[in-house]
């Protein structure tokens, strides 16, 4: 299955599941339909984020956090949960397989670019991890660790430099002090 074959998880604007599966390629064309996402920042014990140059359809070569991917609904008839779904993205993005995951909650975002889309109810979840990275070069350019101060303050003064969806991520978890 490529990931553009993926199946994933439609919602109402509420971000609540509507019962309703669609292809990848549906929640992010025109206008797009909103859908379940997941957005990973890592941290190391030098209080550090692991930051990710995407390589992405429309958000192409900007600065991403770590990882970002969708639950999938599986062949078997089930859904990944959020955690699962990180956890297959940092397996699959940096070739990482275990972290302790804590979930800081739910964001919308909407960004249009031509005729493609992101319009995601998205969860961001955060964890620890300081072993080594293979970063998989389908999905980005490179990587860097960066000051989690000096990265909330480049982030605030330089959003374009940034994916879309790295903004009210970060927003978020900064009202949960993840950043202190």
């Amino acid at each position: 299955m490529t990931q553009d074959d993926q199946i994933i998880l439609a919602v109402n604007e509420a971000g609540e599941f509507k019962g309703e599966y669609i292809p990848k390629w549906v929640g992010h064309t025109g206008q797009g339909q909103r859908h379940l996402a997941i957005s990973v920042l890592l941290f190391n014990n030098k209080d550090e984020v692991l930051l990710q140059k995407r390589k992405h359809r429309v958000f192409n070569d900007i600065w991403d956090v770590t990882g970002a991917t969708h639950p999938l609904h599986r062949p078997d008839g089930t859904d990944e949960t959020h955690e699962e779904a990180t956890l297959r993205c940092l397996n699959r993005e940096y070739d990482i397989d275990t972290v302790e995951l804590k979930n800081h909650g739910m964001f919308d975002y909407f960004a249009i670019y031509d005729d493609l889309c992101e319009n995601e109810h998205c969860a961001i979840l955060t964890g620890e991890y300081n072993g080594p990275l293979k970063l998989n070069d389908e999905v980005g350019y490179g990587y860097k660790w960066m000051d989690k101060q000096k990265f909330l303050t480049d982030i605030e003064a330089n959003p374009a430099s940034y994916s879309p969806w790295a903004i009210p991520a970060v927003k978020l978890l900064k009202e949960q002090d993840f950043f202190k």
